[in-house]
């Protein structure tokens, strides 16, 4: 059961930061990805089946990318964490007293008073000694905890749905229209992420935005000219 808030009204985002990072990363990148790869072929030929083969298959192989990559890196993210909650563990049972003065040094640091940080120490590791280094010595907390799986599917479903925005643009776009219609498409549609990942993060709206949307025009840009001036897909 939920912890109640103590302040309903305002609440905290931090732990939506694992799935959060791992959506925004996946939308972001499908846009970008699959329109840049569509932008370059399109600049090079104008023929539309090539245009679809290559978004289709950026789709895809981005998707699968993306999910395994995350699944793989916050694996090892959760490994290491995992490796030191079992050394603290250790620790507690070979060193106690030894634990015990370092939890409390951590408490002095941070502005108790030696009497009052020992005290506090004592108290915690009476009701949980794991927890209390867990949380206070290496930084971990169950809202920040590494989920591979929760990564994995954030960022593979976010990439497929950001990436069939373009895909679908080219599709639809009439002939000689296709690069200017998939950019225009895919900026308004990197503001819109830019926007929806700083209002799920509680964070200021504009910056997210503009980071969002200028890095991702200057990747098209780059893959478009690219595909232009070499006449090869990218």
């Amino acid at each position: 059961m939920p912890r109640p808030s103590a302040h309903p009204d305002d609440p905290h985002y931090v732990h939506r930061t694992g799935w959060l990072r791992a959506a925004v990363l996946g939308a972001n990148d499908g846009i970008v990805s699959v329109s840049s790869l569509i932008l370059g072929v399109a600049a090079a030929t104008p023929d539309r089946g090539a245009v679809m083969v290559a978004g289709v298959a950026g789709l895809v192989a981005g998707a699968m990318s993306m999910a395994a990559g995350e699944f793989i890196s916050v694996s090892s993210q959760a490994d290491s964490e995992a490796a030191d909650i079992k050394r603290e563990e250790q620790a507690l049972v070979d060193t106690p007293e030894h634990e015990l003065e370092e939890l409390a040094a951590i408490y002095q640091a941070r502005g108790l008073m030696p009497e009052t940080a020992l005290t506090v120490a004592r108290e915690l590791s009476a009701k949980d000694p794991l927890g209390a280094h867990v949380r206070d010595e290496l930084g971990l907390s169950e809202h920040l905890a590494a989920r591979p799986l929760q990564a994995a599917l954030a960022s593979g479903v976010t990439f497929s749905a950001a990436a069939a925005v373009p895909l679908v643009a080219a599709w639809l776009a009439p002939a000689g229209l296709i690069v200017a219609l998939v950019l225009g498409v895919s900026v308004a549609v990197l503001a819109i992420l830019g926007a929806l990942g700083a209002q799920a993060g509680g964070a200021p709206l504009v910056p997210a935005t503009v980071r969002v949307v200028g890095w991702g025009i200057f990747a098209m840009a780059v893959t478009a000219a690219i595909g232009s001036l070499f006449g090869v897909s990218v």
